[in-house]
């Protein structure tokens, strides 16, 4: 009877990497790493430093040769995040915050890395922003590693597992090297109980192009090795030896998931135009150099948010040199298929992530000393990514993007640095790009209120709206009490965006949009609508957007926002919406009917 019970068993977590894949489960068990807790006397406190620094050493060492042994040049540009986790281990403050708990509190390596990672996670678990509290996620795979090693258990079961042919894995947790891995092994999808969208493993496996789903809760205790599966990472399900006609159902899907892939990459180099001649610039918001090949493929036409906290995150107790930043946007610059590559500067707050800089404890940090109130107090941080950009941006089409802006002053204070950054490479006779365009975000509703004023001041705007519905509307998306008040087509929301396109129209400068409204197909005749120059998403939604815009008339557009505007409720201008796209696009689009239901 047990048996039964997983059977077409369905279970639900969150697809990060689309796609379908159906095989037998190769069950990774990494089991709980005991950590022993010992007390030590002061003769034995060089003893577990020693072991704790041979450890560190052991993992770089294994890190590097995962990295170094990868054959496939495509897998090896992702193996960026395996350096990334060797960047920590060899951050001094990482390895001096263990031995100084082993010195104080006189335990053992293996008690005092808990002690230290515990209270690293502490910190990024008091963050709001999913993309950030998803790097506590690097800092446990680091721990895991060090803790097996500690152990004697030198390898992770991936390693330990031969896993070949078209397997699916289920695992309680993956990290990036374990996800570089796979690939090699020729794995066809894999299932997680823990993870999230902006997870690095999750980066790694969309950058594959691996069908995954993560968060799934307990899927890892309810398989068995060679249980049948599918992994459907549209929809983020997990069904457990499926019948045979759910199993038919969903090879019949794979092939049109795979037919629709072909004309996603077939649209990807059409131009994003509409059927009467209005253009609109399609680009790709990303954080990570390795995903420019990504961007290229899926068709962007520049780069609308370059995200630049990892940069920051990575250093973690060292604060990013001016060459530390140059170096990386000269990269980004050197792409000569980008027309545009916008970097946002710094959009975190330093109480959490920069130990260098005195902080005071905020209660609501979201709403504190953060992003360019941050950089604005702390000028030299500021300018080290500044003159980072400006000397890079000889190389390509960067521009500038200051985040949370809610008044003048700071615009005109932040532009005053930058021409600080200016008169001082000129000093040093370092070349930069003179006529460099800076442009605000339009995030808080201070800024949608001003923003006649604001457009007088820079070259181009590019609305957040994932912040801007939250600050109007008094919720935090996240929060499952109130995210269903989380209305992009609140008549609110809908002005403020009017009234910043129509100001920075009028003054002659360019409006892009960056929130994840921009990626959801069914918004696209919204903005459309709302006249936008650009908008910007993640680089797999961008074939499905051209789409959109390639069916549909921008004069139609103009007259359906009319009719939304007029609604005084979200929920009649999303009836509204899904009745119009149901007729415009009956079953052409999947994924739009799967949004719009």
């Amino acid at each position: 009877m047990k048996e039964e019970l997983f059977i077409n068993r369905t279970l639900k977590g969150m697809g990060v990497s689309s796609g379908i894949s159906i095989g037998r489960v190769r069950l990774i068990d990494r089991g709980k790493i005991a950590i022993p807790k010992r007390s030590i006397t002061e003769r034995h406190v060089e003893r577990e430093i020693v072991r704790i620094r041979a450890a560190i050493e052991e993992a770089i060492d294994q890190l590097g040769h995962i990295r170094d042994s990868i054959p496939d040049e495509d897998v090896k540009k992702h193996a960026f995040i395996i350096d990334a986790h060797i960047l920590i281990l060899q951050d001094e403050f990482f390895s001096n915050s263990i031995i100084d708990v082993i010195r104080s509190e006189l335990i053992n390596a293996e008690w005092a890395l808990e002690v230290v990672v515990s209270r690293f996670l502490a910190s990024f678990d008091q963050v709001e922003d999913p993309y950030l509290k998803e790097r506590g996620q690097d800092i446990k795979h680091i721990y895991e590693r060090l803790a097996r090693i500690l152990s004697a258990e030198k390898r992770s079961p991936i390693e330990r597992t031969a896993v070949k042919g078209k397997s699916v894995i289920i695992a309680h947790d993956l990290s990036p090297a374990d996800t570089i891995q796979l690939n090699l092994n020729r794995i066809s999808g894999f299932a997680t109980d823990v993870g999230g969208r902006t997870s690095h493993t999750s980066i790694v496996a969309r950058a594959l192009e691996i069908p995954a789903v993560v968060g799934v809760g307990n899927v890892s205790s309810l398989v068995k090795n060679n249980d049948l599966v599918i992994i459907d990472g549209e929809e983020g399900l997990v069904i457990i030896n499926p019948a045979e006609e759910v199993r038919k159902e969903y090879l019949a899907k794979q092939v049109h998931l795979r037919n629709l892939k072909k004309e996603h990459l077939r649209l990807a180099r059409l131009k994003a135009e509409t059927r009467d001649g209005f253009k609109m610039r399609v680009g790709a918001n990303i954080e990570l150099l390795a995903e420019m090949d990504i961007v290229e493929k899926y068709g962007a036409s520049g780069i609308g948010l370059y995200r630049t906290e990892y940069i920051y995150l990575s250093k973690r107790n060292n604060l990013p040199t001016e060459m530390d930043h140059y170096h990386i946007y000269r990269k980004l610059a050197e792409n000569n298929s980008m027309e545009y590559i916008t970097i946002r500067t710094l959009d975190i707050g330093g109480d959490k992530f920069v130990s260098e800089i005195e902080m005071p404890k905020e209660i609501n940090p979201a709403m504190g000393l953060r992003a360019i109130r941050l950089c604005i107090k702390e000028v030299p941080l500021f300018k080290a990514q500044l003159k980072g950009i400006l000397r890079a941006s000889v190389f390509g089409p960067l521009r500038i993007l200051i985040p949370m802006v809610s008044g003048i002053e700071e615009v005109r204070r932040a532009k005053a640095i930058i021409k600080e950054c200016m008169e001082e490479l000129s000093r040093k006779h370092i070349a930069y790009n003179r006529d460099i365009k800076t442009g605000i975000m339009i995030e808080v509703p201070s800024a949608c209120m001003m923003s006649d004023m604001l457009a007088a001041e820079v070259d181009f705007f590019s609305i957040g709206t994932n912040d801007l519905i939250q600050y109007a509307l008094a919720i935090d998306r996240v929060n499952e009490y109130v995210s269903y008040l989380y209305e992009p087509l609140h008549p609110a929301v809908l002005k403020m965006i009017k009234k910043a396109v129509d100001d920075a129209h009028a003054a002659k400068i360019t409006i892009a949009l960056c929130g994840e409204m921009a990626g959801e197909p069914r918004y696209i005749p919204v903005l459309l609508g709302l006249g936008l120059d650009e908008i910007s998403m993640n680089p797999y939604a961008i074939p499905l957007a051209k789409k959109m815009i390639r069916g549909l008339d921008h004069g139609y557009c103009r007259e359906l926002l009319d009719e939304i505007m007029k609604k005084d409720s979200p929920a009649e201008a999303e009836l509204l919406l899904k009745n119009e796209m149901m007729k415009l696009f009956p079953g052409d689009c999947p994924r739009v009917q799967k949004m719009i239901r």
